[in-house]
């Protein structure tokens, strides 16, 4: 059926969920460095697509996967359910400021596929474009939310396009959270970069950066052996 997406180890149900199944979310949780990790956030979980990639990435490691939109929430505990990771995720209704202001918890990575736009004109899809910008969750209060729910030392790492990564980075300073690793995303080989996979430090000192590229396609259109590398243990 057209809203299943197949992975190796888990479908995903997409039917009422505003934002599919998507390259960013998948390359967010194949690239993510959860080894050692006991307590994971996923923020936004929508489809719970990137915590059910963690979860077969690490399995001694229990998931947080919150989300605040109704219909979303459904599907992914539908997804969580039907998975064989289900007795170490659970899925949260709800908004992350909220969480974050009442959770008694705290977590050694999170991770994020945040809104995209700082700002911008909605269209008529009203809700998948307030998933897109940041209407529901301003990367200002999704920073707070971070820095309070972080461990100290612990990571958060999200996926960006280019100009507002690099913002997002600079304010994410403010909290003390310092790119430890950086990823730099072309769609095509011999392109300019299109967006980042970025993991940040909580820390009081700046850290030494690990930069990379990644290119997802070749130029005949064909995947690249490093995209390839990165994801063949979930795509199908």
């Amino acid at each position: 059926m057209d809203h299943i997406f197949k992975f190796k180890d888990f479908d995903i149900l997409q039917k009422d969920n505003q934002m599919k199944v998507s390259t960013d979310g998948v390359l967010l949780g194949a690239w993510c460095d959860t080894d050692g990790c006991h307590k994971i956030l996923d923020i936004g979980t929508g489809t719970g697509v990137i915590a059910l990639i963690i979860a077969r990435k690490n399995q001694a490691a229990r998931i947080d996967a919150i989300e605040i939109d109704e219909l979303a929430y459904l599907e992914a505990q539908h997804n969580v359910n039907q998975s064989a990771s289900h007795g170490r995720i659970s899925v949260i209704k709800g908004a992350i400021q909220t969480y974050a202001q009442n959770a008694d918890a705290s977590y050694d990575h999170i991770v994020c596929n945040p809104p995209f736009f700082s700002g911008g004109t909605l269209t008529n899809n009203q809700n998948k474009d307030a998933v897109r910008h940041t209407v529901k969750l301003g990367h200002g209060d999704l920073l707070i939310a971070v820095s309070k729910l972080l461990q100290e030392n612990g990571h958060f790492s999200l996926i960006l396009p280019f100009m507002e990564g690099l913002r997002f980075i600079e304010m994410a300073n403010r909290y003390n959270l310092k790119v430890s690793n950086r990823v730099n995303i072309k769609d095509t080989v011999g392109e300019s970069t299109d967006r980042i996979l970025v993991s940040l430090k909580k820390c009081a000192q700046p850290c030494e950066v690990v930069e990379k590229e990644l290119a997802i396609k070749n130029s005949d259109g064909s995947y690249t052996a490093e995209f390839t590398a990165l994801t063949k243990d979930f795509y199908l």
